[in-house]
C-alpha cells in the first residue's frame, strides 16, 4: 500500500516553501525487505531523511547479519565506538594459543587405607592361586567401596526420613494394625505373669516362714531368710510411699497455670 501528502509552510516573511510529496510503503508486519522508499524534491529536509532512511535499511538489510531484535545492543556499541564482531575476533585469537595447553591433574585419593586393604587383597589372592596384584586394583576396589557405602547411606537416609513421615491422616493411606498397641498388650501379659509369679514365690516364702518345723534343711533355711529380706523390703517400700504423701499434703495441690497466662521468664 502507497500512501502519499504534501506538506506547505509559510515563513513569517510571507515566502512559501516548495512542497515535499513522500511516498512510503507499508508492509505486513514481520515482513523481511527494503525499507521505505523516499523521494525527496528541493527541500532543505529532503537530503536528511534520505540518510536517515538508508541507516535504516543497512540495519533491516538481512545481508548486514543483524536483525530488528538486535538493534538496541547495535546501537548502544555504534554510541561507544565499540564493533562487536571485532572484539569477538580479537578474543578469539587472544586465548586460542591457551585453549589446550593447561591441563590439571588431580590426586587420586583412595577412599580406604592403601597398604591394609593391598595386604588383605593379597591374603585373599593368594588362595586362588594369585601372587601379584597391582595397585590400580587396590585403588578400583576403594573406590568401588566407597561407591557402596555412599549408597547404602542415601538408602539408611531415605529410611529414616520416611520413618518420620506420617501418614495415617492421608486420605489415600488405611491403616492394617496397629503395632503399638500390639506391643502394650504384649507388655501388660508380660506384667500379669510377672506379677502372678512374684504371688506365688510370696506364698512359698511365706509358708516357709510360719514353718516351725525342728529339722530344717538348707533349702528350708534359704526361704526363710528370703522371706525376711522381702518383709523388710515391703516394709521400707511402705514406708517411702508414706513419706512421700506426707511431703505432697505439706506442699498443698499444685496450682494448675492458665492457658493464656505468660510463661515464667529466663
Amino acid at each position: 500500500m502507497d500512501r502519499a501528502w504534501c506538506e506547505e509552510s509559510r515563513r513569517p516573511g510571507g515566502q512559501v516553501r516548495v512542497p515535499m510529496v513522500i511516498t512510503q510503503t507499508i508492509r505486513a508486519p514481520g515482513a523481511i525487505g527494503k525499507g521505505p522508499t523516499i523521494q525527496a524534491s528541493r527541500s532543505p529536509m529532503g537530503f536528511a531523511v534520505q540518510v536517515s532512511a538508508n541507516q535504516k535499511n543497512k540495519l533491516n538489510d538481512p545481508g548486514g547479519g543483524s536483525f530488528r531484535d538486535d538493534d538496541d545492543i547495535n546501537d548502544v556499541a555504534s554510541m561507544a565506538g565499540v564493533n562487536l564482531n571485532e572484539e569477538s575476533a580479537r578474543i578469539l585469537a587472544t586465548n586460542s594459543e591457551l585453549v589446550g595447553t593447561q591441563i590439571r591433574s588431580c590426586k587420586d585419593e583412595t577412599f580406604l587405607p592403601t597398604g591394609l586393604l593391598h595386604k588383605r587383597i593379597l591374603e585373599t589372592a593368594k588362595k586362588f592361586g594369585v601372587s601379584e596384584v597391582p595397585m590400580e586394583t587396590v585403588s578400583y576396589i576403594s573406590h568401588a567401596a566407597q561407591t557402596r557405602l555412599r549408597s547404602v547411606l542415601e538408602k539408611v537416609s531415605m529410611i529414616a526420613q520416611h520413618r518420620t513421615e506420617t501418614c495415617k491422616d492421608g486420605e489415600r493411606y488405611e491403616q492394617s494394625t496397629d503395632v503399638r498397641s500390639q506391643l502394650k498388650f504384649f507388655e501388660q501379659l508380660e506384667r500379669m505373669e510377672k506379677q502372678r509369679k512374684d504371688e506365688q514365690e510370696r506364698e512359698i516364702l511365706l509358708k516357709a516362714a510360719k514353718s516351725r518345723s525342728r529339722q530344717e534343711d538348707p533349702e528350708q533355711a534359704r526361704l526363710k531368710q528370703k522371706a525376711k529380706e522381702m518383709q523388710q523390703q515391703e516394709l521400707a517400700q511402705m514406708r517411702q510411699r508414706d513419706a512421700n504423701l506426707t511431703a505432697l499434703a505439706a506442699i498443698g495441690p499444685r496450682k494448675k497455670r492458665k492457658l493464656d497466662s505468660p510463661g515464667p521468664r529466663l
